[in-house]
């Protein structure tokens, strides 16, 4: 048996790699276009696409046949040859039946590729039997064959499973670079194969050949059929492309409709669409919501009939808006629609024209719900003129409806009142039992005063805080305005039910009156405080009305106010010092600073006219470090110049002595003026010391280091006898409203008794001011009180009088005394 050396045309064989090559790729681009195609499609696709794939790789394999040369003409039997195409177009569709899967597992892809392997190794041993020679294999070639080609199905299945997860992410790169792999292990397996192929000269006679059986030129017919293949997987690829580019356009406009269903379909606005016709060609289910209507009854009807769902007052005015879209214009606006029988719908409606090749093909209703959004914006429109918490009017409003009443009333000039009222007291209900029963109480007010005004005449509005106005307006004169008032005044004064608590507050009420005390809102509101605020000045608990005579008091108050702030810039303020005696030798024992105002027109002013306005607009502070710091300086000039060794006394505010840094604050003046604590006195007053613990506190720091403290004005306050016991005074200061008429009182004798004594009995020093006459003075002497002040030795002195009458002599300066005295 002599076996037959064959050779290639390697042009063929070079085209047939080119073959699998371009095979490689169709299954590529085919795995793709099946991924993208379902239904009947999807079928079609693998059916085609099996043809296509399988005669490409079978083309391969026949090529790289005729590309093998023999020293003999080869016949070939044409139904194997058949047989060959008809497997390889099996396997194909196998292995595209395999790549419609989205995911496999291993094991799904071993045994895919296991398939696909033994159906492409059939195609080839088949197609080698179709030519009529002997042949015989070596079993160690025919096994690799077989290996290579389940390498390369897995490679192929695994390629095309990688381009179709990729999607339209793969480039044409990747998928050409993978073809290349692919096309090289296809050839590869038929290579192998065929290399595994001995040929017979001798038995080629022994078969019988097949009536089918043809004599090919081989060169020829390979170059034909790879020029075939070739061209038709080029028209299969241009085939695939085109598809796809209009599979991909199909795809898209299907997804634009199904995104444009969707938004029609769940849009939470309701969409109405309207033809040229102007009849009802669809209506989303949100329209149907929000109108209250089915599809199906307006659905092909004319679009006047959605009129019938508009409130009967706006339906003309709509009907004019929609005829305006036909000419292609938007228009945008609110109505309100019947939902149902009873419910009302705010909507907002858009009219959009549908423009299609520049012609207006009909319209659009758009329809939003904005039921909430209306009743959130009366909410906060009422909230902006009402008040949360009782409901009233807020200050907004009832200055509105002022300007309002103006106008109406300015051409007659009929009269109204403004009433501004306070509520006196009320911090202390409200720091004492919290802000809960603070709003309660301030509701309970409100109603109060509201069973008072008749709201035909009257408005009733909270201004902030616990503070309220009425406006009055029953062509009002002083007389009704004052009953109205007594009437409030009287009703708040009620007792309050409060935590199971009777509680009382009182009423301050200011009022002015149109035309007479204002023509505007501003002017009318500020004169009504004014008047307001003079009645809390005077003892709260009334009303008053707003004069001239009043404005001319404030307005010298405020330019008084103007004037003390530049007084303490400009240093205007002077000390004036009253003396305090010892009677037994009429020794001067110490001095009290007094200070006073030196006004630049007014001249001298008294503490009496600029203190209790120093305290209302908070210049007290600097007012009382001013004179803190220049009586100490004073006296340690006086006794370094050898002055008469007497402490100075000073009279501290209740806000100065409230202050965080008191102590602090004095004792740097006592460093920077060098007086030494022993001869600073600090007089207090008993409303000082309300907070005992704060009070004690201060006091024992006071005294540590060395301050004296005199307790001024005792026995007009409350507890008197507890602060004694309970705070570190060294002195007792009897107020003059118990010696002004002590010769001839005997109970303020009788009480001047009892408080000398007491102090002695607890090691307090004693002194009484106001001693003006003789009687007086022998009288608190009789009672062993030693030292006194007041006009009956010396009137307060400026300094350089204090140096000239005391810088004497004792003897000397006694006599000065005596003669001042007469």
């Amino acid at each position: 048996m002599n076996h037959i050396h064959s050779s290639h045309d390697y042009m063929l064989v070079t085209i047939s790699y080119l073959i699998a090559v371009a095979a490689s790729f169709n299954v590529l681009d085919l795995a793709e276009g099946i991924n993208n195609t379902k239904g009947r499609r999807r079928w079609l696709w693998h059916f085609f696409g099996s043809i296509v794939m399988g005669m490409g790789i079978w083309s391969m394999h026949f090529v790289g046949m005729m590309s093998m040369t023999l020293p003999f003409p080869v016949y070939y039997d044409l139904s194997v040859v058949l047989l060959s195409v008809a497997v390889g177009v099996v396997a194909s569709f196998v292995a595209l039946l395999i790549l419609g899967r989205q995911k496999l597992s291993m094991g799904q892809l071993l045994g895919g590729a296991s398939l696909f392997a033994f159906g492409i190794s059939a195609m080839h041993y088949i197609g080698m039997y179709a030519m009529q020679v002997n042949i015989s294999y070596n079993i160690g070639y025919v096994a690799l064959s077989i290996l290579v080609a389940f390498v390369a199905s897995i490679t192929a299945l695994w390629l095309s499973l990688y381009f179709v997860q990729q999607g339209r992410r793969s480039s044409f790169i990747k998928k050409f670079g993978s073809a290349l792999i692919m096309g090289a292990a296809i050839a590869g397996m038929h290579y192998t194969g065929m290399l595994a192929a001995h040929f017979e000269t001798e038995a080629s006679a022994d078969r019988m050949l097949s009536p089918l059986s043809q004599i090919l030129d081989q060169t020829k017919l390979g170059y034909i059929i790879a020029a075939g293949t070739l061209f038709t997987l080029g028209l299969s690829l241009i085939g695939l492309y085109i598809s796809r580019l209009f599979s991909k356009q199909a795809l898209e406009k299907q997804e634009n409709e199904k995104w444009y269903r969707s938004l029609y379909e769940h849009n939470q606005d309701g969409i109405v669409s309207i033809d040229l016709h102007r009849k009802i060609i669809g209506i989303n289910p949100a329209a149907a919501r929000i109108t209250g209507v089915r599809e199906k009854e307006f659905r092909h009807k004319p679009a006047s009939s959605l009129l019938t769902l508009v409130v009967e007052e706006e339906q003309e005015r709509i009907r004019e808006l929609f005829l305006r879209t036909i000419d292609g214009e938007a228009v945008r606006y609110e109505t309100v629609l019947r939902h149902g029988s009873h419910d009302r719908i705010h909507v907002s409606v858009v009219l959009a024209p549908v423009i299609v090749d520049e012609q207006v093909v009909g319209s659009y209703i758009i329809l939003r719900d904005i039921t909430e959004e209306k009743r959130a914006e009366e909410k906060h429109l009422y909230l902006a003129f009402h008040d949360e918490l009782t409901g009233l009017p807020n200050r907004r409003k009832f200055n509105q409806t002022i300007s309002e009443m103006i106008e109406v009333r300015s051409q007659d000039q009929k009269p109204f009142a403004v009433m501004v009222m306070d509520i006196d007291r009320f911090k202390i209900i409200n720091d004492s039992l919290g802000h809960i029963y603070g709003d309660l109480f301030l509701q309970e007010v409100s109603s109060r005063i509201l069973r008072i005004v008749n709201s035909d005449q009257a408005m009733l509005a909270r201004m902030g805080g616990d503070e309220f106005a009425v406006l009055f307006y029953p062509d009002t004169d002083v007389e009704n305005s004052a009953v109205l008032a007594d009437k409030i005044i009287q009703e708040i004064g009620q007792p309050y039910y409060l935590k199971d608590n009777e509680f009382y507050v009182t009423a301050s009420i200011g009022i002015a009156l149109f035309p007479e005390h204002g023509q505007d809102v501003v002017q009318l509101l500020k004169n009504a405080d004014t008047a307001m605020y003079e009645v809390k000045k005077n003892g709260k608990n009334g009303h008053q009305f707003y004069s001239v005579e009043l404005y001319a008091v404030l307005q010298e108050r405020m330019e008084l106010e103007a004037d003390l702030r530049k007084a303490l810039e400009r240093k205007e303020l002077v000390l004036y010092y009253q003396p305090q005696i010892r009677t037994g030798d009429v020794h001067m024992v110490g001095v009290e600073a007094l200070v006073r105002w030196n006004h630049p027109v007014r001249g001298l002013l008294s503490p009496d006219v600029f203190i209790s306005l120093a305290e209302e607009t908070g210049l007290i502070m600097e007012l009382g470090n001013q004179v803190l710091y220049e009586a100490c300086r004073q006296m340690h000039e006086w006794h370094q110049a050898g002055g008469p060794l007497v402490p100075v006394a000073v009279n501290l505010s209740s806000q100065q002595f409230h202050q965080p840094n008191l102590v602090e604050q004095i004792k740097q003046i006592l460093s920077e003026t060098g007086l030494s604590p022993q001869y600073l006195e600090l007089e207090i007053t008993e409303s000082m010391m309300m907070d005992a613990k704060l009070s004690f506190d201060i006091l024992n720091q006071l005294t540590e280091h060395g301050i004296r403290i005199s307790l001024d004005d005792f026995g007009t306050g409350y507890s008197s006898f507890s602060y004694l016991k309970m705070f570190p005074i060294h002195k007792v200061k009897i107020d003059r409203s118990f010696i002004q008429d002590l010769a001839v009182n005997s109970n303020d004798k009788a009480i001047v008794s009892t408080i000398i004594t007491m102090a002695r009995q607890l090691n307090m020093d004693v002194i009484a001011e106001g001693i003006e006459t003789r009687a007086q003075l022998d009288i608190l002497a009789e009672q062993d009180c030693n030292e006194v002040q007041g006009y009956f030795y010396s009137r307060p002195l400026s300094a350089i009088d204090v140096e000239q009458q005391f810088f004497v002599p004792s003897r000397a300066g006694a006599e000065l005394i005596e003669q001042h005295r007469g």
